[in-house]
């Protein structure tokens, strides 16, 4: 009788064994399903968890948290607990065990994809300039364009520091796709702006009537007087 006990009590312990064994297996399998939907270099859907003094923590619903620095936003300050943001997951584990993502990436490719579908070369597109680099300038469109400095305005300058900071319009003349860059122009878009107010100008003008206008150059037969988009000859 005693053996008996013992023998249904094996048999119990033995099943309960196997379904803890399996239960474990079952999690494990879903763990395991849940992280592999998380591929390195895919864009995903993050929740700010923390913000310290020089990065801010980043939850994706993956096994870890990742952390960014602080100057890949462009408003730092307005980071709080709880914002959402999209970042790219450039490794799954570092040796910190912690997911590397990159929030400046991520914004590239979404931009990059939202100029394929809504851009095409020639198209305006607003930036501001916000660097002076080796041949030109770096603006600020949504990602990093390049603009020439030749493109810059409509005559040569030498002072290229003035543009620094200017908010504007710019002309898409080029998109790479294979290296994914972009080059603008500032003279493109006054030029064509130039060309608007001429003809809005030439449609209005009329003898006799009166018109503001700055004086652009002086000559021994008389003043050329810009009128906005039409040069006047004003006789001495």
């Amino acid at each position: 009788m005693v053996d008996e006990k013992n023998m249904l009590k094996e048999e119990k312990a033995a099943e309960n064994k196997k379904k803890g064994d399996e239960e474990s297996l079952s999690f494990a399998e879903l763990y395991e399903q849940s992280i592999k939907t998380f591929q390195d270099g895919s864009v995903v859907d993050g929740t700010v968890v923390s913000v310290r003094d020089r990065d801010v923590l980043v939850d994706i619903g993956y096994k870890s948290e990742g952390a960014l620095s602080k100057d890949e936003f462009s408003n730092p300050e307005n980071i709080t607990v709880g914002t959402k943001i999209s970042v790219l997951l450039e490794s799954s584990e570092n040796d910190e065990g912690m997911i590397v993502i990159s929030k400046k990436k991520a914004d590239r490719i979404q931009f990059w994809d939202n100029i394929i579908n809504n851009f095409s070369e020639g198209s305006l597109i607003e930036g501001k300039i916000f660097k002076k680099v080796k041949g030109g300038f770096m603006v600020d469109i949504g990602m990093e364009a390049f603009l020439p400095a030749s493109l810059v305005d409509l005559r040569p300058t030498r002072n290229l520091d003035q543009f620094i900071g200017l908010s504007t319009s710019f002309k898409i003349v080029k998109i790479n796709h294979k290296r994914k860059n972009i080059v603008l122009s500032r003279k493109d878009f006054l030029e064509t702006k130039l060309e608007e107010d001429r003809t809005k100008l030439l449609d209005q003008i009329t003898e006799g009537c009166i018109l503001k206008g700055k004086v652009k150059n002086i000559t021994d037969f008389g003043a050329f007087i810009d009128l906005g988009g039409v040069d006047g000859l004003l006789h001495i």
